[in-house]
């Protein structure tokens, strides 16, 4: 991933910015950055975990890869790998806007070109703007790491686990190696 410009920017001019050839930009702290698309392994694990959270909240939640969200008001615009919002929030948001505030769930595949810095950064973002859960997924190791909003804990699931989905959402578990 790499930065666009320099300098702070808002939404609006953000807003007005054309779309890349390739992948999409994301607005990070008021910097343009462009994420280039994903590649087989990282859409395939996005695909299994829309298809296994969707059959598991049914039509209380709604899932999407991609999932475009404005975890604060201003100078920031971004897009979970897959995101998990409830209908009524979903209802909420017009076609025309991005979500206010980040996903109920926000999930995280990681990619070579991700930096622990980046991942922790998205992921303090996002605890702190709504989300409740944040799974950082990790197709090297096929483990899970779930870190949740308030007490900030943090839990890896690996391959040969089922994991909890936030209590808040549902009390069902999903079998981490469905995800690979």
């Amino acid at each position: 991933m790499g930065a666009l410009q320099t300098g702070v920017m808002t939404v609006v001019d953000f807003l007005r910015l054309p779309e890349p050839p390739e992948g999409h930009h994301e607005l990070h702290h008021g910097e343009v950055v462009v994420m280039p698309p994903p590649k087989k392994r990282h859409q395939r694990i996005q695909n299994r975990l829309q298809c296994l959270l969707q059959r598991l909240l049914g039509d209380r939640y709604v899932v999407h890869m991609e999932m475009a969200f404005r975890p604060t008001t201003e100078h920031e615009v971004w897009v979970a790998d897959v995101g998990c919002v409830s209908a009524d929030r979903d209802e909420a948001t017009g076609d025309e806007e991005y979500l206010m505030g980040s996903p109920d769930l926000v999930i995280e595949v990681l990619s070579p070109s991700n930096t622990m810095d980046e991942v922790l950064d998205g992921q303090d973002i996002c605890l702190k703007n709504g989300c409740i859960t944040f799974w950082t997924v990790d197709p090297k190791r096929k483990s899970v790491m779930v870190t949740t909003a308030g007490a900030k804990t943090s839990t890896t699931y690996d391959s040969y686990m089922k994991m909890p989905l936030p209590p808040t959402i549902t009390e069902a578990l999903i079998d981490v190696a469905a995800m690979f």
